[in-house]
């Protein structure tokens, strides 16, 4: 969205610096991702973002805010007491300006991004569509998809994710979502959510917030999920529910030996085919999830399966790539949660291979719950037949003589080499947490760079 420098003093409460005529269109907090013409918000996090204003300058960025004041800095700007509340008031005129496009918010324990990505490509179909890139679903996120939302857009997809009780809610004070997705429910962010039951209430948040049917409001629920399910009674709004005994649900089931699951669509408005272009079991509910909301938005079963056969999916998540010397990785290492373990875990068994290996890090932020469900993991690769290779997690040793513990990316690599090396009939699958940065074992692998 277009702001001038004087609305976005107006809106933000700011001191202006410079032409008040000057216009920006888009935002970020990230020096690395200034384009030309964008609104540079500085925040405080692990740097202070008032470090990079230069950077961001140079890169073509139109104006910034500021809360060091703007001393030295060549570039228009607003001052503000603080630039993180700046940000969510701009986001809140941005969503004002929306007026009645649909805003759908996205959220779960698993999922989201996937299910972000699938439900922009069925809109996509017949309608200008924006939706958060990667996986901005925090209280920076959000705001700037938001801003980022180009005129004239005719639906929105915003992911939603929780770290606490009251995050949703707050983001959804923002986003204003007419439409909610939940995924699914298990333990993530346990750390600092403390229990299964704290992370149901914090996702249910999203379906609190929504208008009452009567206003067009309009939960979509995981029906395989009784937590989820369950979650009918806690919205004012009307529900439509999805996969496993849902009203949008899949038969004739198949998933050929790349993941690619293929099944048929059934729903209130008629059935179709799917070639899901997602890979794994575990992509389909997500696809009936959008497939649920893209029909409610008037979307036609021919356009729903066309997007999801064709979605742009975020990198890291179910990617099936060759190693140098063929073997076949499933590169997942986005993140992990016990729910997205175990799915991974069945994807892997489900590849046709000689063997099969899983080299996996920490399931970060799991509080109380860490040490029972890396055990839990690692029995599980062991029912599976499936080899574990441990990266600075030594929490999988549970199964001893399955797991070889190593440290860092050159420790898997030696311990693969200790395996015989990869061969073409091997599948392996790479997933973590994403402050382990598995994704460099996979570059490596597939570059042959292995010494």
């Amino acid at each position: 969205m277009r702001f001038t420098l004087e609305q976005i003093a107006a809106v933000t409460g700011g001191r202006m610096h410079g032409d008040g005529a000057t216009e920006v269109a888009g935002v970020t907090q990230d020096s690395r991702d200034v384009r030309p013409g964008m609104l540079f918000v500085p925040l405080l996090a692990e740097r202070d973002g008032h470090d990079f204003i230069g950077d961001a300058v140079a890169a073509g960025a139109s104006a910034c805010l500021t809360a060091r004041g703007v001393a030295g800095a060549d570039v228009d700007a607003v001052e503000v007491d603080d630039t993180q509340a700046a940000l969510t008031a701009l986001a809140s005129e941005a969503r004002r300006r929306l007026r009645a496009v649909p805003v759908v918010g996205v959220t779960g324990s698993v999922g989201k991004t996937t299910t972000k990505d699938l439900l922009a490509a069925v809109l996509a179909r017949d309608r200008r569509v924006w939706a958060s890139t990667r996986s901005f679903n925090n209280e920076i996120g959000v705001p700037i998809t938001l801003l980022c939302a180009p005129e004239g857009s005719e639906a929105v997809v915003v992911e939603m994710g929780s770290r606490g009780s009251g995050h949703i809610a707050g983001l959804c004070a923002v986003a204003r979502p007419t439409m909610g997705v939940v995924t699914t429910v298990g333990l993530s962010h346990t750390s600092e959510l403390g229990s299964l039951a704290a992370v149901v209430l914090a996702k249910q948040e999203l379906v609190e917030a929504l208008p009452g049917a009567a206003d067009g409001g309009v939960a979509f629920l995981n029906a395989g999920v009784p937590e989820v399910a369950a979650m009918a009674s806690s919205t004012p709004a009307r529900v439509v529910t999805f996969g496993h005994g849902g009203d949008v649900a899949a038969a004739q089931l198949t998933l050929d030996e790349d993941l690619t699951p293929r099944f048929v669509l059934s729903s209130p408005a008629g059935s179709c085919e799917v070639v899901l272009g997602a890979r794994g079991l575990h992509s389909v509910d997500n696809a009936l999830a959008a497939a649920a909301v893209g029909l409610e938005l008037g979307v036609s079963l021919e356009d729903v399966a066309a997007g999801l056969a064709q979605p742009a999916l975020s990198p890291l998540r179910m990617e099936v790539v060759r190693a140098a010397g063929g073997a076949r990785l499933l590169n997942d290492c986005y993140n992990a949660n016990p729910l997205s373990m175990r799915a991974a875990l069945h994807a892997l068994a489900a590849m046709p291979a000689e063997r099969r290996i899983a080299v996996l890090g920490t399931m970060a932020e799991l509080g109380d719950f860490e040490a029972a469900e890396h055990a839990a993991i690692a029995s599980l690769a062991a029912e599976l037949g499936v080899l574990v290779v441990a990266v600075d997690a030594p929490g999988y040793s549970f199964h001893d003589a399955a797991v070889t513990d190593v440290e860092g990316v050159d420790g898997a690599l030696a311990a693969l080499h200790h395996f015989g090396g990869l061969a073409a009939d091997d599948a392996v699958l790479v997933k973590g947490s994403r402050v382990v940065g598995l994704e460099r074992l996979v570059e490596r692998l597939v570059a042959g760079n292995d010494a």
